[in-house]
């Protein structure tokens, strides 16, 4: 220990006396370290640690799943009922709905809640108990029982402002009393995982008809699951699939398993699956840099270990042996490492925050993002390794050393072949990483580049949008919800700078859905088929014109489309194509309800329009169909307004009047259709910043690491080139010499990258859009762009060159 306290504090000391070489050395280090930090921990928070529930590998999703048409669906009542009586592979089985609330009546402005209506046994099913107050009981699933709620740490102390004497008090939502029965702790932030925010939970109840089995198709709960202790994934999906088998011989004669199923999903794997690609291929593309760094680093100890071949073979010659000389140079090595990783956590507490900053409500489980004990072990790791890595070749060279001729004043070390050797392999290294990085990052671009020219169906530009619900307590018949929404329309319409406004239960790209079967006249679905699946949306009759959607054939919905009107329906193209390829499908009929005689409400098809992409802009969304809000009200909607001006000074004048119709109506969810349009390629933006920021650093890292060997070889030929110009060389053939020596290296490794980049692109192939993994434009122009760059760092140690006085160099040593 006294030997190795010995080294360091002389490492510290040689290291001190050479301030400019171990300023670069550190900082490269740092950024190298810094970066690769920072990314670790975002993937050891969102794919390495587990979910902060006790036992999270034993939290399972189940589905409705329907591999025909690639859907996975959620879970209907009678199903849900079914699978918890006879399911054995699991504790319990939870259900759960989303639920908004509006709260009212408290002194405070009307808002809107996001929470669920749940089964009780959520909460033992996540280990979770209440802070305050208690948590849902099964008898509360009952109605007339089911008038209670739980809350959140942070709504509580949000909007009650920490009321010691809450639980027990009763709240207005959404027109009627609930009353406050718990609290849930601070660290209960159930559905922040994926990004969403639950405040407030609810029993969830059944009437008798929503539980019989002929409601087996009305899908919408989710349903969680715990695993019971010793059965495995395995064993509880092969039960399910049993079950699955069993309801399709009762219920659904001459499905298969390949048109319906039951499929189990593990929490953490809904959680994360999406964005573990794009993390992994983050961590990749740092950990390159930090190589390119490394080398960085190895280049510099090893034009510096020409300055101290003297000093070695002194070492050497008082009687320290290879093994001793190669320890205090790895010492050295290690002791940059260390501060370069001490100057990197720094750089990455700052790098975290930018990460989130520019992705954080896509990201899953970025709350829980952070510099922790395993993020310090990792740079502590990286640290020691990266000294070792960038430290052991030039330490092996540097110790093979000739004493004869490193003691004799003047000499030259005979291994300066091998060291210009090893440095040259450094830079193609060098060269070659940045350009698989630099392609990688223009494929992403490029990607990016394509999904923007996207045609998103509508056009974005000037609309405002925002949403609300009317409480059904208060709004409890249709002719109500029609009659507000006709206000407000009308209203909204008449305001100053407004060209049009619609009203839709469902907007694109703001993250919802809804869809069902349907049926088309004079087309029975065959026994053993499924009928047609698509989306269904409701909407007014201006509402095509405020998201500009073009009218492909027939007409929009007029105003003469009412609530007593005969049903009208509307298709895109794509779902005219697929049922009527060689017809005109205007006057046709479609249903997707029954009446009271149990027979199909038809509704005559009026028009056709252009095919929207409701859920995001890289694939089309199934079928799709519109029926007038009218003719089915749904109280919650989303209210689209085309304005004249900028969309967001129009929000006031909207607010205005939704507050003249209803007080205690909150609005929430204000936002711009292009706003939109930009959160849903959030991720795609994300991954394309980030690997492109690596991919220019990863670029002037191996810029300067070329630039270094050329103005270092310029140093050492100082001599030679003075001759070379007594002689007669000209300018132009130093120039060309210098240039020739840099670009030599550069277009090897240009060579070596491109076998690397055909390797290594094929592994991101799902995350591109629009273009391939061996795109030959990407190649040749990140080709050329890396050549280009690396001419310029050969051109100015060149030119430097030139200025190189024959008489001086010749007096030179």
């Amino acid at each position: 220990m006294r030997n190795i306290w010995q080294d360091f504090r002389f490492a510290g000391r040689v290291l001190s006396k050479n301030p400019g070489f171990t300023a670069v050395a550190v900082l490269t280090l740092a950024l190298g370290i810094g970066i690769n930090t920072a990314i670790f921990s975002v993937v050891n928070a969102i794919l390495l640690r587990p979910l902060s529930y006790p036992d999270p590998e034993q939290l399972v999703l189940l589905n409705h799943n329907y591999p025909k048409i690639d859907l996975k669906a959620s879970v209907s009542a009678p199903g849900y009922k079914h699978y918890r009586e006879n399911a054995k592979s699991f504790e319990g089985i939870a259900a759960m709905s989303f639920w908004s609330a509006n709260l009212t009546g408290d002194g405070g402005e009307p808002e809107r809640l996001q929470g669920m209506t749940t089964s009780a046994n959520l909460f033992p099913l996540l280990r979770a108990e209440a802070e305050r107050g208690r948590v849902l009981l099964p008898e509360e699933e009952e109605k007339g029982r089911d008038r209670v709620a739980v809350i959140t740490d942070g709504l509580w102390r949000r909007r009650f402002g920490s009321d010691p004497n809450l639980v027990g008090k009763r709240v207005s939502l959404n027109g009627e009393s609930y009353e406050i029965v718990g609290i849930m702790p601070p660290d209960f932030q159930f559905g922040r995982e994926i990004g969403l925010t639950i405040e407030i939970w609810s029993p969830l109840t059944f009437t008798p008809q929503q539980l019989s089995m002929d409601n087996i198709g009305r899908e919408n709960l989710f349903v969680l699951t715990r695993l019971k202790p010793g059965v495995s994934f395995e064993q509880a999906q092969a039960e399910m699939n049993a079950i699955a088998d069993s309801l399709r011989a009762q219920l659904m004669p001459g499905l298969t398993v390949n048109d319906w199923g039951l499929k189990l999903t593990e929490m953490s794997e809904t959680v994360v699956g999406e964005v573990r690609p794009m993390l992994w291929m983050l961590l990749g593309a740092v950990g390159l840099v930090l190589l390119i760094a490394c080398a960085n680093v190895a280049n510099l100890l090893l034009a510096r270990s020409a300055v101290r071949q003297k000093e070695i073979a002194i070492r050497t010659a008082l009687g320290a042996g290879r093994g001793r000389v190669i320890r205090q140079l790895l010492t050295e090595s290690v002791l940059l490492a260390v501060v370069g990783g001490a100057l990197g956590l720094l750089l990455a507490t700052w790098g975290v925050d930018l990460l989130l900053s520019f992705n954080e409500s896509k990201i899953p489980r970025a709350y829980e993002v952070g510099v922790d004990l395993w993020v310090l072990g990792f740079t502590v790791g990286v640290s020691l390794l990266t000294g070792v890595l960038f430290g052991l070749a030039p330490a092996l060279q540097a110790s093979k050393v000739d004493l004869h001729d490193a003691l004799k004043e003047g000499g030259r070390s005979g291994a300066g072949g091998m060291k210009k050797g090893a440095r040259s392999a450094l830079v193609v290294a060098e060269m070659a990483l940045a350009l698989v990085l630099l392609i990688c990052a223009g494929l992403l671009i490029k990607s990016f580049a394509q999904l923007q020219q996207v045609n998103p169906g509508f056009r974005p530009e000037g609309i405002l949008s925002m949403q609300l619900t009317l409480p059904e307590a208060k709004y409890k018949e249709p002719p109500q919800r029609q009659e507000f929404f006709r206000q407000l329309i009308e209203r909204v319409r008449a305001l100053p700078g407004v060209e049009a406004a619609g009203a839709t239960n469902v907007l694109p790209l703001s993250g919802q859905n809804q869809s069902g079967s349907f049926g088309i006249e004079g087309r029975p679905v065959p026994q053993g088929q499924t009928s047609p699946h698509g989306d269904r949306w409701m909407v007014t009759a201006d509402y095509f014109r405020t998201m500009s959607i073009p009218l492909v054939r027939g007409r929009y919905f007029t105003e003469q489309d009412g609530p007593d009107a005969p049903g009208v329906a509307i298709l895109d193209e794509t779902m005219a194509r697929k049922y009527w390829p060689n017809e005109d499908p205007v006057g046709k009929r479609i249903s997707f309800e029954t009446g009271p005689d149990n027979n199909p409400r038809w509704r005559e098809v009026v028009g056709i329009v252009g095919h929207v992409r409701h859920k995001d802009l890289e694939g089309e969304s199934r079928v799709q169909y519109y029926v007038p809000l009218v003719q089915r009200p749904n109280p919650g909607i989303f209210l689209a307004v085309r304005t004249l001006g900028e969309p967001e000074a129009l929000t006031a004048s909207v607010r205005g009047v939704i507050r003249e119709l209803d007080r205690d109506l909150p609005v929430y969810k204000v936002t711009t259709m292009e706003q939109l349009v930009s959160d849903s390629m959030a991720q795609r933006r994300f991954s394309m910043l980030m690997l492109g920021i690596f991919a220019v650093v990863a670029l002037l890292l191996a810029s300067v690491g070329l630039y270094g060997v050329l103005a270092y070889s310029v140093t050492q030929r100082t001599r030679e080139i003075g001759v070379r110009m007594a002689l007669g060389a000209q300018t132009r053939d130093v120039l060309k010499m210098v240039v020739g020596q840099g670009m030599v290296l550069a277009l090897a490794g240009v060579g070596v990258g491109l076998v690397g980049a055909f390797a290594v692109t094929r592994l991101m192939s799902s995350l591109l859009y629009g273009v391939t993994a061996t795109d030959p434009l990407v190649f040749a122009a990140v080709a050329l762009l890396l050549t280009a760059v690396a001419f310029l760092a050969c051109y100015i140690p060149a030119r430097r060159a030139t200025r190189v006085d024959p008489m001086v160099a010749l007096r030179y040593e």
